[in-house]
């Protein structure tokens, strides 16, 4: 029995059980794991700031998403549900639902009134009371003319529970795409988008209601076409030499420019300012920013006598002859080819 003792003790010896097995470092991982009574835990996220910043993250996509579909929605209504804002449409709908539609000429043109038909299709409580108006939006020159007066809602159309047959005459400038607007109590209610034709060719030539009484359709009828406006001077005059000028007629004048006026052989005057457009036949107020027809020319300058700015727009591409009128006596004409 002792003999097979000191065997095993040698074959233990001879295995990793013989000698020293741990390092000092690990003998102290082992008896601080053995006196330790709890274990270390990894630092987590503080739940609250997740949820806020979730939270903070899912508003921030609703906003965006709400405020893109407000977007379209009011551009859906503004366009009368069309992609297009100017197709030309006789309905306006919202939700597939009419609201009003219009029964326009079949020979629409520039310069002549026309009699007009709105039929409203709501009950007529939507409109009792309250104020409607009507504005007319001029695609290619931007103008708008207020064609319809406020005018307050007191009973329905003659034979009808509401106002199914609304009727208001106009007269419309220019030929091309319009868009009638239609306000209750100031507020956009709809629009529609008709096309007028333009004026014919042999209708009699007509002056707007405002124009002043000395301007007659006979100096319209008598312009020299032929006689152009040409440039003169060192500051890029451009006009009739020695009699009127303009700086500012070579600019891009459809959307708005500044001219300065020159004449010759005048001193402190009025000068009336009117356009003629030579394709439509039509007479048009170009001084803009509600300077009217007439502005005042004062002191020399450039070589001219008198002069004064102004801000003027051309409404359309063409052949313009600019009628100038001095003390309420026609001065000049000037022959400009505008198309830009």
């Amino acid at each position: 029995m002792e003999n097979k003792l000191k065997q095993m003790r040698r074959a233990m010896d001879s295995t990793t059980h013989k000698g020293n097995h741990f390092t000092e470092f690990q003998k102290m991982n082992i008896r601080k794991a053995v006196h330790t009574d709890r274990r270390e835990k990894p630092n987590r996220p503080n739940k609250f700031v997740i949820f806020a910043v979730s939270t903070f993250a899912i508003c921030l996509l609703a906003f965006f998403v709400s405020t893109e579909l407000v977007a379209r929605q009011d551009q859906d209504k503004i366009n009368g549900g069309t992609t297009d804002e100017w197709e030309i449409r006789h309905e306006y709908k919202v939700n597939q639902n009419i609201k009003f539609s219009i029964l326009p000429d079949p020979n629409l043109k520039a310069e002549t009134p026309y009699g007009y038909i709105f039929s409203f299709a709501e009950p007529f409580d939507t409109y009792k009371g309250k104020e409607l108006s009507i504005s007319a939006l001029h695609k290619e020159t931007g103008e708008r003319i207020q064609v319809l007066p406020h005018q307050e809602i007191i009973e329905p159309s003659s034979g009808y529970p509401s106002l199914q047959r609304f009727t208001t005459t106009f007269t419309l400038p220019y030929e091309g795409l319009w868009k009638y607007e239609v306000y209750l109590n100031s507020k956009a209610y709809g629009d529609v988008v008709v096309n007028v034709a333009e004026k014919a060719k042999d209708a009699p030539i007509t002056l707007p209601e405002d124009i002043p009484d000395f301007v007659q359709v006979s100096d319209f009828e008598n312009i020299d076409w032929k006689r152009k406006a040409v440039e003169f001077g060192d500051r890029g005059i451009i006009g009739n030499e020695n009699k009127s000028g303009v700086i500012g007629a070579d600019m891009p004048s459809l959307n708005g420019q500044k001219w300065m006026w020159h004449l010759w052989g005048v001193k402190n005057a009025d000068l009336t300012i009117v356009g003629f457009h030579k394709e439509s036949q039509t007479v048009h107020k170009i001084l803009t920013n509600g300077m009217g027809w007439t502005i005042r020319a004062y002191g020399p300058n450039n070589g001219a006598d008198a002069h004064t700015p102004s801000s003027v727009r051309i409404p359309k591409k063409g052949e313009w002859a600019i009628l100038l009128y001095v003390n309420g006596e026609l001065f000049d004409q000037l022959i400009y080819d505008i198309n830009e």
